[in-house]
């Protein structure tokens, strides 16, 4: 399943957010999957893709991060998925 995750850095944090990204990378557990992300100009916001197996491998990465950073996840299809899911096969 992918999801977008909105990661609301929690002010001033952000310096703390990016020394422990260069020190430990991602700190993804297995099961869980980077895509992509964007960040507002303001670098407060974080907008990402990730997958994972389970919402609870996604919590555990989260859980690694969450007192840099408040967490919104939205479990998320793609517009192929959508337009399959609104008319079916055929």
């Amino acid at each position: 399943m992918q999801y977008m995750i909105i990661e609301k850095f929690h002010p001033g944090k952000v310096k703390a957010l990016y020394r422990r990204f260069a020190e430990k990378g991602r700190m993804l557990p297995e099961g869980v999957l980077y895509i992509s992300s964007w960040i507002n100009e303001g670098v407060t916001i974080c907008y990402q893709v990730m997958e994972a197996d389970s919402p609870e491998k996604l919590q555990q990465w989260i859980s690694r991060w969450n007192d840099l950073a408040d967490f919104e996840v939205i479990p998320v299809i793609s517009s192929a998925q959508a337009k399959e899911k609104v008319f079916g096969n055929g």
